[in-house]
């Protein structure tokens, strides 16, 4: 069994054929899926999809990009359905900062403080957080410590192979990993995670982003987290069906799942 962790089935890419999709994913062996949450234009279509479907779950955040008009308080409605298990994907991301070294330090600072205030509504509402970190490992991790966001936990979202965040893992985070194992570009990635705690290690495809080889073009779904698992089994040595087990325990626990 396989729990996908990160998976947009709120992307239009999925419309026209989600049941075969998530069909495929469970004669594949993925028996559950968590929508993160990231722009608030999809977030009642994810929660939709959720009670549309009994192994489907969903989280409520803002991805760094779509912070323009954020206000914590329209989380409030929607913490306290059954299928919300997270709080994210919230993060920092300094990727496209653009214009003058100003305007870049203020961007840094609105997406500090948006994060900031998502792990404190973690914190009172008892939620694990889905964190994206990109291009900004040193200040995501002193904004993590600074607001003892191990209070609740949660997982380094498509981990970044950056050695400074290891050490999240004694502070109550686990480390999502995708299809981006796959690559041939990803050493660093695969050179990192024998050094992961296996007991920290989760799955998930972030489709229909960043599909794994061998479908590597078309549009990712989490029927590919077997390719990630399979690739995880290989580089740490141990069966594909223990790794099944081991990633699928750490979820359950993660997200308060039974």
């Amino acid at each position: 069994m396989i729990i996908d962790t990160h998976i947009h089935l709120d992307d239009a890419r999925y419309d026209e054929d989600l049941n075969a999709v998530l069909g495929r994913a469970r004669e594949g062996g993925v028996k559950r899926f968590i929508i993160p949450g990231a722009d608030l234009s999809t977030l009642e279509k994810a929660i939709s999809i959720a009670e549309r479907y009994d192994d489907v779950y969903f989280a409520i955040g803002v991805h760094p990009y779509d912070i323009e008009g954020f206000d914590i308080t329209y989380f409030e409605k929607y913490v306290g359905h059954e299928k919300c298990v997270a709080i994210g994907e919230c993060g920092m991301d300094y990727f496209r900062l653009e214009g003058s070294d100003e305007e870049k330090a203020q961007e840094k600072e609105t997406q500090a403080k948006v994060f900031a205030d998502q792990i404190e509504f973690a914190k009172k509402h008892k939620k694990p957080l889905i964190v994206h970190i990109r291009n900004a490992s040193h200040d995501s991790k002193m904004i993590l410590l600074d607001h003892n966001a191990g209070e609740v936990g949660g997982v380094l979202h498509c981990f970044n192979a950056d050695d400074e965040l290891l050490s999240l893992a004694n502070e109550n985070f686990y480390f999502g990993i995708g299809g981006v194992l796959t690559f041939k570009n990803a050493k660093k990635l695969v050179n990192i995670l024998p050094h992961i705690p296996k007991e920290k290690l989760i799955i998930e495809t972030d489709g229909p982003y960043l599909t794994p080889t061998p479908h590597r073009g078309e549009r990712n779904e989490p029927l590919y987290t077997t390719f990630v698992a399979q690739k995880m089994s290989e580089i740490l040595e141990i069966s594909r069906e223990e790794i099944e087990k081991i990633t699928t325990k750490n979820a359950l626990k993660l997200f308060h799942m039974s």
